[in-house]
């Protein structure tokens, strides 16, 4: 079966590449189709062969995501699948909308239904006057986003929260997959820090993620912390850190397993769509304080894996850290609940519903 992979831009590292590397994994000979590539921020990709849109040629917009929302539909729109007996699409954004021949099935995980048109519009179109002259494209998009979703054969979401807006923002139905635990699972090695008894962090350090919450918490009771991530708001959060808080843009795989190993806890402050760290945590023993909003709720089991907080603020997180001990939680408890979202729980589940609802046609 010829199999292609597509993922709207391989340009960072997250949560959703790892994804991309465990389906690499099932179909190795899968080329990854994309709009955009960096592969100086993207060397995880090396794994793939990688077919660009012909935006990769327009370098001087390469940048300009306000421009580059609009042009996405015809980027992806643009490719050819019919040599491919299955796509599947990995997206938050545009690379649903492929179009795809009657003999192509396509599969598409969707990862939330995009963030700047929906859940998110008023916070990335704050500004008044910005919110006005992009409204016709706003529209546009929109519009074309619910006409998109309905090209896939099915639709898979991440979690019961990402199948809640898929239906409520785009009338669709969805069945929930969760996403792997991750590749750093097939590290069999790992190498302790010589930190421990710390809070770890583990993320991209992007505006939504709230990481500021966690090192003004964590600055005001002088609790020691890591902070392993890159991002825009790097700089910012160390000019807020104290001397406790210490930052490391980037651990190898075997080191992060040795950080999950020697922190007293997680801390994860976001409104996550799913949040694979958090299950990384979990397999690695390790209980996780976090926000008590989106994904959390469906990943960590109060009192018994970890606690949530239930205000996104630093009063809020402050409170659950002041009196927080790592014995009130067992290991296997944590390992036994990561498990459920490991890696062969989803290579099997998404082998099942690629062969019995798309191959079948039992959509």
């Amino acid at each position: 079966m010829n199999v292609a992979i597509v993922y709207d831009r391989v340009n960072k590292w997250g949560g959703a590449e790892r994804v991309l590397l465990e389906l690499n994994k099932i179909f190795p000979d899968a080329p990854l189709y994309t709009s955009l590539y960096s592969p100086n921020k993207a060397s995880w990709a090396n794994v793939f062969k990688v077919e660009t849109s012909f935006l990769q040629k327009l370098k001087f917009l390469r940048d300009k995501h306000e421009v580059l929302g609009v042009l996405m539909p015809i980027a992806f729109e643009s490719f050819d699948f019919s040599k491919f007996d299955l796509v599947i699409s990995v997206t938050s954004e545009a690379a649903k909308g492929i179009l795809t021949l009657p003999h192509t099935k396509h599969v598409c995980i969707c990862l939330t239904p995009t963030r700047y048109l929906w859940s998110d519009y008023e916070k990335y179109f704050n500004n008044s006057l910005f919110k006005i002259i992009s409204y016709p494209a706003v529209l546009y998009l929109k519009f074309w986003e619910k006409i998109a979703i309905k090209r896939p054969d099915g639709v898979i979401a991440i979690s019961e929260n990402i199948k809640e807006k898929i239906s409520k923002y785009y009338g669709v139905n969805s069945t929930v997959i969760y996403p792997p635990a991750s590749s750093i699972l097939d590290v069999k090695k790992i190498t302790f820090p010589k930190e421990k008894d710390y809070f770890l962090v583990v993320s991209r350090l992007v505006p939504y993620k709230r990481i500021d919450i966690v090192v003004e918490a964590a600055t005001k009771l002088n609790v020691p912390l890591i902070v392993i991530g890159r991002g825009v708001e790097g700089k910012e959060l160390k000019k807020i850190s104290g001397k406790n808080v210490k930052f490391k843009e980037f651990v190898s795989d075997d080191l992060l397993r040795g950080y999950y190993r020697n922190a007293k806890a997680l801390i994860y402050p976001s409104d996550e769509d799913f949040g694979i760290g958090m299950v990384e945590a979990q397999i690695h023993g390790l209980p996780v304080i976090a926000f008590n909003k989106g994904a959390a709720k469906e990943i960590v089991i109060e009192g018994k894996t970890g606690t949530l907080f239930k205000e996104q603020s630093v009063i809020s997180l402050i409170g659950k850290l002041k009196n927080f001990s790592k014995d009130r939680y067992n290991e296997k408890d944590c390992y036994d609940n990561g498990m459920r979202f490991s890696n062969l729980v989803f290579r099997n589940k998404l082998k099942s519903y690629i062969d019995d609802i798309i191959i079948n046609s039992n959509i």
